[in-house]
């Protein structure tokens, strides 16, 4: 049995596979709340008591960079070392990923029905690809074709700085330089993004998610889809524009002209605003380069497990 993972500042999924008819199949799955535990050997001794599956392999993809097979998460007060998840799991090895690596991974094992493909490009399966997933914090990956397969590579690139490409965006990267913050890609395109968009655009429209301790993502997702508050919905549209204009970016860093691939759940919770054109459009928008952006193909993974999916696939080939 397979045990695979994905680790983010919001939660922790776990699953178990099994691979024996040559693909893989889920057999047990849960999602934990990662801030309720201390650590992954207490997520992980908590799903296999319960699950009861004596695990072969297993692999954990992770938001944050992995260094020597450790890693300090990013989002999360969470240190995570391969070996000594190993130990605890009585393996040889375990296999650690940043967590976008392992959705580039994922790839190779999601089914048509998990793609939407919302711009056909030109295909070029022998070509670059890149993977950008907005989330608790923003994850890209590339996926270099080496000339025989595609080699998935993390990145931190969603801490680079934020690039501003209208007058709006450079109002919004001066509202929040003002307020102290450090204005990177991924403190607007994330979770807590929508507030400060939604601070920016109005800063006296109030609701209730402004309480403490209340996420405000969904109530400005739901209140800007159904329409109900203007501000929700201009919020969202600009957030949508400037998820593009990064994929756009981080595709034309890697030629990815295999595709850019978009993941995460946040993706598919405004799944009406990505697709109505807005984000295409701030895909293609870069100097000199709309006639290359407008050939590459554009598909949102429908499938929230292509991580978790993918660390099991690193498990089961030894990767």
């Amino acid at each position: 049995m397979l045990l695979g993972g994905d680790l983010g500042g919001t939660k922790t999924n776990l699953g178990l596979f099994d691979a024996t008819g040559g693909k893989l199949k889920r057999v047990a799955h849960k999602r934990y709340a990662t801030g309720a535990f201390s650590g992954l050997e207490d997520v992980v001794t908590d799903f296999l008591a319960e699950t009861g599956g004596k695990v072969t392999g297993a692999a954990f993809g992770i938001a944050g960079p992995v260094v020597e097979n450790r890693v300090h998460a990013t989002n999360f007060p969470w240190i995570v070392d391969g070996a000594e998840i190993a130990r605890h799991l009585a393996l040889s090895r375990v296999r650690l990923l940043n967590d976008l690596e392992a959705a580039a991974f994922g790839l190779s094992v999601m089914e048509p029905a998990d793609l939407e493909v919302i711009h056909p490009g030109v295909p070029a399966p022998e070509a670059n690809r890149v993977v950008i997933a907005a989330g608790t914090g923003l994850g890209e990956a590339i996926l270099f074709w080496d000339g025989k397969q595609h080699l998935p590579m993390a990145t931190e690139g969603g801490h680079a700085d934020f690039a501003p490409h209208t007058d709006q965006q450079a109002d919004l990267w001066k509202f929040l330089k003002k307020r102290g913050e450090f204005v990177s890609a991924e403190n607007i395109l994330s979770g807590g993004g929508f507030k400060r968009v939604h601070e920016f655009l109005n800063p006296s429209m109030r609701h209730d998610f402004d309480e403490p301790g209340v996420d405000p993502a969904p109530g400005i997702t739901q209140r800007g889809l159904c329409g109900e508050c203007p501000v929700c919905e201009a919020t969202l549209d600009l957030w949508v524009e400037i998820y593009g204009s990064e994929a756009g970016n981080l595709a034309v860093r890697a030629v990815a002209r295999g595709g850019i691939f978009v993941t995460g759940g946040v993706a598919l919770k405004l799944l009406p605003k990505m697709t109505d054109g807005r984000f295409l459009a701030a895909v293609r928008d870069k100097e000199k380069m709309g006639e290359f952006l407008e050939q590459i193909p554009v598909v949102i993974v429908l499938n929230e497990e292509c991580p978790l999916m993918g660390a099991a696939y690193v498990a089961w080939k030894g990767l």
